[in-house]
């Protein structure tokens, strides 16, 4: 396994982090298969909750796999607790500056090692009221394209017990029900050799957002909604796995 590799940093995380998470939570772990055992690896969950990272590393890791996020650069400069994220392999991200294109280049190169890196597509918690996947950016799409890595839709359900976004609420109570499952890769070969357009890399987001939105329907049962649109943007549709589009709406 890659995780056999790890650095003292790195085993040290596992050693404070692992144990919390196995007394907090009672997790059922499903689909890690589809996760592959090396080699370059972009997984994309869904965002739900501020307990989103800890979870989905844990259910990285129990794969065999290291999982590398992105991180706000500002925390990296912080002393001491910088050092640590480096040294665990994370990587930093200067958003909304000229320099925020290097991220990718970070990315591209941590595929390139072999790394299981884990992008959250919405970018940020989910606005739709029920938790269900919002629109995706488009930056996972964006990254798969540039290297060919295959994308693993992973959906989440249970993080939100944990800390409620709605509430602001932290639960401390032990062994929470999380569930995790992990897919096939999203099937991105029709774009293969597609130039990085807006209209491409928006149909590539949508295919991966469905995937994730599929799997956490299988989690939660019943019939999923449309991918939420954030408000702003009227007019959104859905472009369905059948190639039909489909209103944008809520749930």
């Amino acid at each position: 396994m890659a995780r056999r590799r790890l650095g003292f940093w790195q085993w040290f995380a596992v050693v404070v982090v692992k144990p919390v998470m196995t007394v907090w939570t009672r997790r059922t772990w499903t689909g890690m298969e589809h996760i592959p055992r090396d080699g370059g690896v972009i997984i994309v969950p869904n965002h739900l909750s501020y307990a989103d990272p800890l979870v989905s590393a844990h259910f990285v890791y129990d794969a065999g796999r290291w999982p590398r996020f992105l991180g706000k650069a500002s925390v990296f400069r912080v002393p001491v607790v910088g050092a640590i994220l480096r040294r665990c392999r994370q990587i930093p991200v200067e958003r909304g500056t000229v320099d925020a294109a290097r991220s990718l280049d970070a990315l591209v190169a941590a595929l390139d090692e072999g790394g299981a890196v884990v992008v959250y597509p919405e970018g940020t918690l989910t606005r739709e009221p029920d938790l269900w996947p919002m629109r995706g950016k488009t930056g996972a799409a964006r990254l798969a394209l540039a290297t060919g890595a295959p994308v693993v839709p992973v959906a989440m359900w249970g993080p939100e017990r944990i800390i409620d976004p709605r509430r602001n609420r932290v639960s401390l109570r032990p062994r929470i029900p999380v569930t995790v499952a992990a897919g096939l890769p999203v099937d991105l070969g029709r774009w293969a050799d597609a130039p990085p357009t807006k209209a491409t890399l928006e149909e590539m987001t949508d295919e991966i957002m469905l995937g994730i939105r599929d799997l956490l329907a299988g989690i939660r049962g019943g019939t999923p909604p449309p991918l939420w649109e954030r408000p702003g943007r009227p007019g959104a549709v859905e472009a369905g796995r059948d190639g039909v589009e489909r209103p944008g709406g809520g749930a």
